[in-house]
């Protein structure tokens, strides 16, 4: 019989009066039941699940710890546009956050994102500029580089790639969330790299907690691997926030072992998630596999609605 397990040390929820901002964070731990079959019997697989983010996604918490400390110095100011590139999440993070604090928001998206994404950032009263779909996050990089740098003074311009504030977030809110909800008793956390923010933020405050906590960052196989929210770091623009040092281990991920294992997440587990979710439940249980105990804790950063016309679940 199918059994949903829960951490139970997650932190309550702000109440129902707070503001939307407070409603970030605090998502729940859930432990994988059937994809984990033929696992030693000391193992566990847990699973944290940021689409329950107001915002659908894990990018939440960066974004608005960006917006937040850009207030507080001054960089952000009324009269100021938020602008940033983006293949998705961050944008849409951007656009509801812009909506609720009353800032204008532009975002630079690959033109092949898709159509979801366009019509959730749009909703949101953003402006879209597209950039090369050839050219990928890199291209939306240069593109919001050189928008900027045309006219600085109409912009405010987080750079999620190279902003503390991005690692920060994760250090002062999913690590600790982590370290409640298995009551300190993860072993290894496995996550993927884009803009490197997640995985630099967690794995600092895991190893602050236990240095032998491993650390598993996970990314495509090769440049031609398309794997989205993903970065094949050895060919792309690093993000400056990135520590090469940081991880315990790379493991890389073919498009298509993350498509299969996106689907039989949906079909086994009722998690119905996006393609980097699958990508790093697939190394995950690639890890599991190796060690006969420990506590595996990995991180689904968005949910799949916004990639229904994708086709991937056909």
């Amino acid at each position: 019989m199918l059994t949903l397990e829960r951490a139970t040390t997650t932190p309550d929820r702000p109440h129902s009066g707070s503001s939307l901002l407070d409603q970030i964070g605090h998502t729940p731990l859930l432990r994988l039941s059937r994809v984990v079959a033929g696992l030693a019997p000391a193992v566990e697989v847990w699973a944290k699940a940021e689409w329950f983010n107001p915002g659908g996604s894990v990018k939440d918490r960066a974004a608005a710890r960006m917006l937040r400390e850009a207030e507080a110095s001054g960089a952000l100011t009324r009269d100021k546009t938020i602008i940033d590139s983006t293949s998705g999440n961050t944008g849409v993070a951007y656009a509801m956050l812009g909506a609720a604090l009353g800032y204008r928001v532009a975002l630079v998206m690959p033109a092949n994102v898709s159509a979801e994404r366009k019509a959730i950032v749009r909703a949101y009263g953003a402006e879209l500029i597209q950039s090369d779909p050839l050219e990928g996050s890199d291209g939306a990089i240069r593109k919001v580089r050189a928008i900027v740098a045309g006219q600085p003074e109409r912009y405010f311009y987080p750079d999620q790639y190279s902003n503390d504030a991005n690692w920060r977030a994760h250090y002062d809110t999913t690590g600790p969330e982590i370290l409640a909800q298995t009551d300190g008793r993860v072993t290894h956390f496995v996550a993927g790299l884009g803009t490197t923010g997640t995985f630099t933020g967690v794995m600092r405050r895991l190893k602050a907690h236990d240095p032998r906590i491993q650390g598993v960052a996970v990314g495509p196989a090769d440049e031609l691997e398309v794997i989205e929210g993903l970065k094949h770091l050895e060919t792309a623009i690093v993000p400056t926030i990135y520590d090469r040092a940081l991880p315990d281990r790379h493991l890389p991920v073919t498009a298509s072992d993350a498509l299969h294992m996106t689907r039989r997440l949906a079909r086994e587990e009722g998690l119905f998630v996006g393609l980097s979710s699958g990508a790093v439940v697939h190394a995950a249980l690639a890890v599991a596999h190796e060690v006969d105990h420990g506590v595996i804790v990995t991180l689904l950063p968005d949910g799949g609605a916004k990639y229904l016309s994708l086709g991937l679940w056909a």
